[in-house]
């Protein structure tokens, strides 16, 4: 009798991205996980209870990837006028692989009818938005980051596949934008 194939929590995770890379989100299951991991169905649902779990488990590694990547720029981009937005902006300037593109997609194709991926995605974004007020113009870096994710949403969806030529200039005009910001005037109340 042949052991079972013991297989990592990171190694289920790679397939579950190799399935939405190769089929899409709406061909995720616990059993087309477990064909592409070569492990049983029992394992899997052991570990993800349902396709939602599988999905939320991608959104969380993802998020943890997006964590450690924003770290690291955040230490090349200490010394610019807003770290936070620098940092990100700073990460758009690699283009996105086919399996960030196809988690992207599956992401958000499945937050529609899963008030669970939504409210994982509302707290990413709480944390930009967070991030994006702690400088010296946060409407300015609310402003940029809008911009920023308006830009990359449509590489993210594979709507615009950008040369290095054509992003990088565009992601420095989003820096400008901040820059170039006004600060924020205090509004006074005229003395009567």
């Amino acid at each position: 009798m042949s052991r079972p194939k013991k297989v990592t929590d990171s190694e289920i995770l790679d397939a579950i991205e190799r399935v939405v890379v190769k089929h899409g989100a709406s061909h995720l299951s616990i059993d087309a996980v477990a064909q592409e991991a070569g492990i049983s169905k029992s394992r899997v649902v052991y570990d993800y209870k349902s396709k939602t779990a599988l999905l939320e488990a991608l959104i969380d590694r993802q998020f943890e990837r997006d964590t450690a990547r924003i770290e690291s720029a955040l230490v090349e981009c200490a010394d610019t006028p807003h770290p936070e937005l620098f940092a990100r902006i700073k990460i758009a300037e690699r283009a996105l692989d086919d399996t960030e593109r196809a988690v992207s997609m599956a992401i958000t194709s499945s937050m529609s009818s899963e008030e669970s991926l939504r409210q994982r995605m509302l707290k990413w974004i709480e944390r930009d938005m967070n991030a994006m007020d702690s400088g010296a113009k946060p409407e300015a870096a609310r402003m940029a980051y809008f911009a920023f994710i308006g830009f990359s949403c449509h590489e993210w969806f594979g709507l615009v596949d950008r040369s290095d030529e054509e992003r990088l200039p565009f992601l420095e005009q989003i820096r400008k934008m901040y820059i170039g910001y006004p600060e924020s005037q205090p509004t006074t109340t005229p003395n009567p």
